[in-house]
């Protein structure tokens, strides 16, 4: 059972669901504009749906809000500064919160990003993607290598002193050097902070009906080992997966969700998860993803697309899931900080993972080995409830 003496860490997500254009390789929640977005009515949306929300966490600090998408830079300054007002009335909020936007090259103007900064917006998470322009084609991208480079520089020129440039690897028909040089152009654009993506087909995506020919498994990794040596060389640590920082620039946000914290979400398909002391349960949310059925829905409380309370079982594996992406792994007093559940929930998968060689596990810290890291999927699914086991080696 749970027992929860104090509540995790909570975060605020917001999706903002409108793009210019769907990217191929894109399976986020996002919707090709249709003519203008609805922003004024989209903001007394996204208001009306925290203020339904609010009961579950009653006097609890937001200690990070991420606005992701979609497109969020499509936004006016003007609709951001009065979301983040509302924002303000209804939340306490940390005064130190750090208070992220999603920004895509193609959809900047002049000057947008001094005004982003001036509504609270203190950190940018700029989709780069790639710096060749052949490659950005490939990828459906509506900007350019140019315009990638003036949206970095334009993001220093507004005074904002932490970014992240998102990139990707093993593109079609791309080679270390490529990659490399896609690595040491976002570099010397002087980010904090950059996340380096593998390109994957996902399901119920273009590429995925009509996959591109990817570079082999042994190129991949080849060009994936020499940007991460790279990347330290230059002073970016790397703490998760695909996440690279300076030092004390990691992403709050992200490392709240990688840690399991707790985090609300509103917006058309955000998720949320929330613990709660008072009935020492865990919940899951999410809303109705499409932006139309959402906004007609808020008002009468019916665009929760599903809730589900987490079993102690799934608990154990969606903590590891997640904490096991960091590098150093976590302390061990967080399992039971955060799930509320002794750590004896997870021991044989523990002792399993550690005998494989795939996790080191003491009194104060448990972390995947360099081997464990790499092969991340193998170690996680040590810690899969049995059912779900069962259910997997009975479809291959």
């Amino acid at each position: 059972m749970f027992h929860f003496t104090a509540l995790p860490p909570l975060s605020l997500y917001i999706h903002v669901p409108w793009c210019v254009r769907k990217c191929p390789y894109c399976d986020f929640n996002s919707h090709a504009m249709n003519g203008d977005i609805p922003e004024t009515a989209y903001i007394d949306c996204l208001l009306a749906d925290l203020e339904q929300d609010l009961p579950s966490i009653w006097g609890r600090v937001v200690s990070s809000i991420f606005i992701g998408g979609g497109t969020p830079s499509l936004l006016s300054a003007e609709a951001v500064d009065r979301l983040l007002s509302g924002l303000r009335m209804r939340l306490s909020i940390d005064a130190y919160a750090e208070i992220t936007l999603e920004a895509n090259p193609g959809t900047l103007e002049s000057g947008k990003f001094h005004e982003f900064r001036a509504t609270g917006i203190n950190r940018l998470s700029i989709g780069c993607q790639s710096f060749d322009d052949a490659q950005l084609q490939t990828l459906g991208r509506i900007h350019d290598r140019r315009e990638a480079i003036r949206a970095a520089e334009a993001a220093h020129a507004a005074g904002f002193e932490n970014f992240n440039l998102d990139l990707m690897f093993g593109l079609p028909g791309q080679d270390a050097l490529q990659a490399l040089s896609d690595i040491d152009t976002a570099i010397a654009l002087e980010p904090t902070h950059i996340s380096y993506y593998q390109l994957t087909l996902e399901p119920n995506t273009l590429f995925h009906h009509n996959p591109p020919t990817l570079p082999q498994d042994d190129a991949i990794w080849e060009m994936q080992t020499a940007s991460q040596a790279r990347l330290a060389a230059k002073g970016f640590g790397q703490y998760e997966i695909s996440a690279y920082a300076r030092p004390g620039k990691e992403s709050r946000h992200n490392l709240n969700y990688w840690s399991f914290g707790d985090y609300l979400g509103i917006g058309a398909g955000a998720h949320a998860k929330i613990s709660a002391a008072d009935t020492q349960s865990i919940t899951r949310t999410w809303k109705q993803k499409h932006p139309a059925t959402y906004m007609q829905t808020v008002a009468n409380g019916q665009h929760i697309g599903a809730r589900d309370r987490l079993s102690v079982e799934d608990t154990g594996f969606e903590f590891m899931l997640n904490a096991l992406r960091l590098k150093d792994g976590f302390a061990t007093s967080l399992f039971n900080a955060h799930t509320g559940l002794p750590i004896t929930v997870i021991s044989q998968a523990l002792a399993t993972a550690e005998q494989r060689g795939l996790l080191e596990h003491t009194v104060k810290r448990i972390k995947p080995t360099e081997m464990g890291f790499r092969f991340y999927n193998d170690l996680v699914e040590l810690f899969l409830p049995e059912e779900n086991t069962a259910k997997k080696e009975s479809a291959s």
